[in-house]
């Protein structure tokens, strides 16, 4: 009697049965149908591996159900702002990078970012806010050190004003302007990388290198209280102005984190004029990216180049309420002979419009000469023109910086001349 193989008899009886129809075992082929099409074929080839002694018509039917059903779309949110990637293809972005004669080092996603105000894009991977710190650091810097060894007599109050005259916000926005920079309607994803992108009715962040907000702000707003020089110097920002305080909704919010974050930008913090601030951040952004990328000398020359070069007329910034006892104190704290007014020359004294010619005289030197109506107008005139004589003192335009020792192989500092202080009357 022979033996009989039962693997073959179960591989016959297998390949004889009948084919099973999709109506007896829906749910199989609604799974598979339920799938994505990125998943499909993972799940196919193990399937047909389990299923290699079933007939061809379930796994037709298999292959056929996977494409009934289309894959659910995905929805997108919109971004603040437009993606890194949209910046190569941007003539303006390009444009503006050729017009600044930027270095070939700083990348035009770099420049897009600049373009990105804190009030279009909250967040700090994506705005300028990092990088208009930085810059805001070495505008104030290099500015302040500009004019402490260009003009070493100015007065404390001038000072504050120059600095606001160099790298205030007023200025920083006419050099944006001036180079051309076009503002956006409104921030969003689909917005050319090459316009200024920033909100008027949402918060954004201030550049505050130095400074305290005081206890007593809301009061100094309110009843207009004076503020002394030396706690201008001490408490307030880099241009003599008071910071302001901060909301007590926003103070209830705060957390405690990066100066510079997504939820400090989304406090209750608005500014004045939106577009001027924004203007004047990009400007602040495209000098840290400089000095990030270039270095530190090619951020000092795209200081001198755009900022400095401007010219400030520092006379109109003085203003004096009792000229002539300041002048005389002055004379009398550097020893000079006391100050005397004579009159050099008139004309029409008896006409209506007279003119007289006084000077100013300590000893045989003429400290200033000034013209006026009357006597006592020239006077006045004469002092005024001894004191800007005076804190206008300029050693020259070729004094060493203090920033010029940061190079290598560069002379030891010679000390600048330091005055002791301005007369207080």
């Amino acid at each position: 009697m022979k033996r009989i193989r039962l693997d073959r008899i179960s591989s016959q009886l297998l390949n004889t049965a009948p084919a099973r129809s999709s109506a007896s075992h829906p749910t199989r082929i609604c799974r598979a149908a339920q799938t994505s099409r990125l998943q499909a074929p993972l799940q196919a080839c193990p399937q047909r591996r389990w299923q290699s002694t079933t007939s061809e018509a379930v796994l037709e039917e298999l292959e056929y159900g996977e494409h009934d059903q289309e894959p659910e779309p995905l929805r997108t949110v919109p971004l603040p702002s437009p993606p890194p990637e949209r910046a190569l293809s941007s003539a303006k972005l390009a444009a503006l990078h050729a017009r600044l004669s930027l270095s070939s080092k700083i990348p035009l996603q770099v420049l897009a970012r600049a373009l990105i105000d804190p009030s279009a894009d909250a967040n700090p991977r994506f705005n300028n806010a990092n990088l208009a710190f930085v810059g805001a650091a070495l505008l104030q810097y290099h500015t302040s050190e500009f004019l402490l060894t260009r003009y070493p007599r100015l007065p404390m109050a001038i000072l504050f004003a120059a600095m606001k005259g160099y790298s205030g916000i007023p200025a920083l926005h006419q050099i944006a302007r001036a180079w051309g920079v076009e503002a956006a309607a409104a921030p969003g994803e689909e917005v050319d990388p090459g316009l200024l992108q920033f909100s008027h009715d949402k918060p954004t962040v201030m550049m505050h290198k130095w400074g305290y907000v005081r206890a007593e702000s809301k009061e100094l707003l309110k009843y207009k209280w004076r503020r002394g020089l030396s706690s201008r110097v001490l408490y307030d920002d880099a241009f003599g102005e008071t910071i302001p305080g901060k909301p007590k909704a926003a103070e209830e919010e705060e957390e405690d984190g990066l100066e510079v974050s997504d939820a400090r930008n989304a406090k209750h913090l608005m500014v004045q004029d939106a577009t001027q601030n924004a203007h004047a951040n990009f400007v602040r952004a495209v000098l840290g990216a400089v000095y990030l990328y270039a270095g530190r000398e090619a951020a000092q020359l795209f200081i001198k180049a755009h900022v400095l070069s401007r010219k400030l007329d520092l006379e109109n910034l003085f203003e004096f309420k009792l000229p002539t006892r300041e002048l005389a104190r002055l004379c009398a704290r550097e020893n000079f002979d006391p100050p005397v007014a004579r009159l050099l020359s008139e004309t029409g004294r008896l006409s209506r419009t007279p003119v007289f010619v006084v000077g100013i005289y300590s000893g045989r030197d003429k400290l200033g000469e000034g013209a006026g109506p009357t006597l006592d107008a020239a006077r006045i005139a004469a002092a005024i023109k001894a004191l800007k004589a005076w804190y206008l003192y300029s050693p020259g335009s070729d004094v060493g910086l203090p920033s010029d020792t940061f190079a290598e192989g560069a002379a030891p500092w010679k000390p600048a001349y330091v005055d002791i202080g301005e007369i207080i009357s």
